[in-house]
């Protein structure tokens, strides 16, 4: 989304929990300018507990019992770093995580969630299943359903943990694997034990409740084990404090939360289990810029259970004193309520109801529960259609002394004075290890008014250049992906790259700002570099009204060994070495209307380096090579038949394509590259049945970071996909062939192939 205003104040949400959900729904419909948003989480989806058991037990799908954060993460314009964090230094106001550089915050918010805590169990680390985070279980749930499915004879599935969440899923569990399992003697194989260190199940619960549960899980033949605090679990054994043991076959573990470690090793105030103390604000007691929510906070004045139900409850407050701390307003205290509304379901679409001692069962209660469940998703999956809102001034709260530069409305020099300053680029730079190389005599390791590099002899220098503005909000990804974009003509050409200059365009914002935005880019940049051998030498950086990356990038190659595009040879094969689709996914991605797992995918693919391919086609002969970018496959196989007497057929079914690349076509959502990119449809023969067919607009997609497409001799064909498969292209694939031209103003021919 493209915005003059400058980023004053950098809110950090760590974690996609329920909290931080309403966060971005709420900053995404009232934004405040000068606030930039961003997201850390591992997952690209966010589970909502509620609806897990009816997950298991197949009540629901994936997608129905999931919030997707990338639509949702764009909606409300914030960038999202897909990563685990491993710390935070609230002196220096960062974020450390796990795969890429610390981000910087002004304020911080943490809704991560908890795991169950295997603290002081031998053993249990190393042999029970957690079920936390949820969505790692779900992973292990597919493992286990596949294992069990597989056994011959019987197996006990036992679940350590009593509260309502143990006992909701050992009901979905059993549910789900007796509904699916043969029936009669097989589907009695299967035993389910449920075993508590408390008294009795559902301990913070009615009595009543207990009663019903206790009746439900007998009926339904899973034995409890009470009074069971496990102390070690081993292979298919668990034992309890007082010397029992019980078999196990799978042992599934939803005890009492644990809180990450880093939160105490960051200095944040912490209660006795290492939780996050927060005060009546939702701020954490020891350090006031910083605010917590859900399961891995806990509330200094008013203890509560660890239950999503407060979590979505502390989103609107959380949200409330967001704002207010960011606007300098005074903060609204808030108190959980002690008694509330739950709803525990049995797996088998009936559910138990209770508030205080009030308690009340049956199958209306839970399709009761399945409405409040599918409101309440709905809120986040069904998401208002983004506008271009009008630029807003920025809030004179977030403004200070040092920030009267922005509130200048004075008219930007351009030539030199457009010139981002020396100070920026030197803290940018500074610390920046790039690859060494001994024919760099002048690069960054001696900043001179050029940079020197020699030739050594009997090779040529390649030389190209490419920038665009981010297509993703993420400045290291951004930056990651630009400098594999940049160096696709390198690999085309089958050259090794030698080095890289950095052209950049900053807005104006404030200048710590300024020296984080361009450094998380440039590292992302040499992240790339680095693994490719390429020597970051210098660059050029000035002011603009939005971000802007690119780099000129030089290569070595000796003469009879060049690539050049528009060498084909009637009868070699086309290989593409990536699917298609980038250029669709990201505008639906800008329209917040990509699926995240289309956006991950889209991801992984302009992040996968041709490098590999680049030698792997050159080993096997190819006669000629380009890179798929902006012109789309047909404009690319243009360029390589040009003027010649020579043609291409295309096979739609052999063509790979980005999962979600077909629906964004379908919903009329493209590049704003693809109408010019359409011209080249007066080069297709027989154009007018290509376009029934529903592929045919991939065909014009402009790529983003694309694979290498190539043209080989036939007898090589076979050997050449299966090592470029060994490197990494999965999707490497034969997608046509070169012959001669019947029509050479219509040298191209589409045909189905399925």
């Amino acid at each position: 989304m493209k915005s003059a205003t400058p980023v004053i104040k950098d809110l950090v949400l760590i974690g996609g929990g329920h909290s931080h959900i309403s966060v971005l729904k709420s900053f995404g419909m009232r934004p405040i300018p000068g606030v930039r948003l961003t997201l850390i989480s591992r997952d690209t989806y966010t589970p909502y507990s509620g609806m897990l058991p009816g997950l298991i037990a197949g009540q629901y799908t994936v997608d129905e019992a999931h919030i997707d954060l990338a639509p949702l993460t764009r909606f409300a314009n914030a960038r999202f770093l897909r990563d685990s964090v491993s710390g935070v230094d609230p002196n220096a106001n960062t974020v450390l995580l796990t795969n890429r550089p610390p981000i910087r915050y002004d304020v911080l918010s943490i809704n991560s969630g908890s795991t169950p805590s295997t603290d002081g169990v031998e053993g249990a680390a190393e042999f029970v299943v957690p079920v936390k985070p949820i969505s790692q279980f779900l992973m292990h749930w597919q493992n286990l359903r596949e294992r069990l499915a597989a056994r011959a004879g019987p197996a006990t599935i036992s679940l350590v943990g009593g509260g309502a969440g143990s006992v909701e899923l050992i009901l979905s569990i059993q549910h789900a694997l007796t509904e699916s399992l043969p029936q009669g003697s097989e589907g009695r194989r299967l035993s389910f034990e449920l075993l508590t260190a408390d008294d009795d199940i559902l301990a913070t619960h009615p009595r009543s409740v207990a009663r019903r549960f206790r009746r439900i899980l007998g009926d339904r033949g899973v034995e409890i084990h009470t009074g069971a605090r496990i102390v070690e679990v081993r292979r298919g054994l668990v034992r309890d404090a007082g010397g029992r043991e019980y078999s196990a076959d799978e042992i599934l573990w939803v005890t009492q939360a644990g809180a990450p470690k880093w939160l105490a090793e960051a200095g944040l105030t912490v209660d006795e289990r290492g939780f996050l103390l927060i005060d009546d604000e939702l701020r954490s007691v020891s350090h006031p810029n910083i605010f917590g929510a859900g399961d891995v906070a806990t509330m200094q004045n008013h203890r509560r259970p660890k239950a999503g139900v407060f979590a979505v409850r502390q989103g609107r407050p959380l949200v409330q004193n967001l704002r207010g701390t960011l606007l300098k307003r005074s903060l609204r205290p808030y108190r959980p309520q002690r008694q509330f509304l739950s709803l525990i379901s049995t797996g088998d679409k009936y559910a138990v109801a209770s508030r205080g001692f009030w308690s009340v069962e049956g199958a209306w209660v839970w399709r009761w529960k399945d409405w409040i469940d599918r409101r309440f998703m709905r809120r986040f999956q069904e998401l208002p259609e983004m506008d271009e809102r009008p630029e807003r001034a920025l809030p004179n709260a977030l403004l200070g002394p040092e920030h009267d530069e922005l509130n200048e409305d004075t008219m930007r020099c351009g030539g030199c004075g457009a010139k981002v300053g020396a100070d920026v680029l030197t803290e940018a730079l500074k610390d920046l290890q790039t690859h060494p190389r001994d024919d760099v005599i002048v690069g960054l390791n001696e900043p001179d008014d050029a940079a020197l590099i020699s030739i050594p002899p009997n090779k040529l220098s390649v030389l190209s250049v490419d920038a665009f503005r981010p297509m993703i909000l993420d400045p290291f990804v951004f930056g990651q992906i630009t400098a594999n974009h940049c160096l696709g003509d390198i690999y085309a050409m089958g050259a090794e790259p030698q080095s890289a200059m950095t052209i950049a365009t900053l807005p104006v914002w404030p200048q710590e700002k300024l020296i984080d935005e361009l450094r998380q880019m440039l590292l992302g940049a040499l992240d790339v570099f680095d693994t490719s051998g390429t020597a970051l030498v210098g660059g050029h950086t000035s002011e603009g009204v939005e971000v802007s990356l690119g780099f000129s990038v030089t290569g070595l190659i000796e003469r009879d060994q060049v690539l050049h595009k528009a060498t084909l040879r009637a009868g070699h094969a086309l290989i593409l070495t990536k699917a298609l689709g980038t250029g669709t996914i990201l505008a639906a991605d800008m329209r917040a209307k990509a699926r995240g797992r289309w956006v991950d995918a889209a991801l992984e693919s302009m992040l996968l380096s041709n490098w590999q391919a680049g030698r792997v086609l050159r080993m096997h002969e190819a006669s000629a090579c380009t890179d798929i970018t902006g012109f789309g496959l047909v404009g690319h196989v243009v360029e390589m038949l040009r003027d010649s007497t020579l043609g291409a057929t295309l096979e739609f079914a052999s063509i790979p394509i980005l999962e979600g690349a077909l629906p964004s076509l379908a919903a009329g959502i493209t590049s704003s590259l693809q109408p010019k990119n359409e011209r080249f449809s007066r080069r297709i023969d027989d154009a007018g049945a290509a376009r029934q067919d529903a592929r045919f607009p991939l065909l014009f997609d402009p790529q983003t970071a694309g694979g290498l497409l190539a043209g080989v001799p036939p007898e090589n064909v076979d050997a050449c996909i299966e090592e470029l498969r060994q490197h990494g292209y999965s999707e490497a694939a034969v997608i046509g062939e070169v012959r001669p031209a019947e029509n050479r103003a219509r040298p191209i021919r589409i045909v189905s192939g399925d």
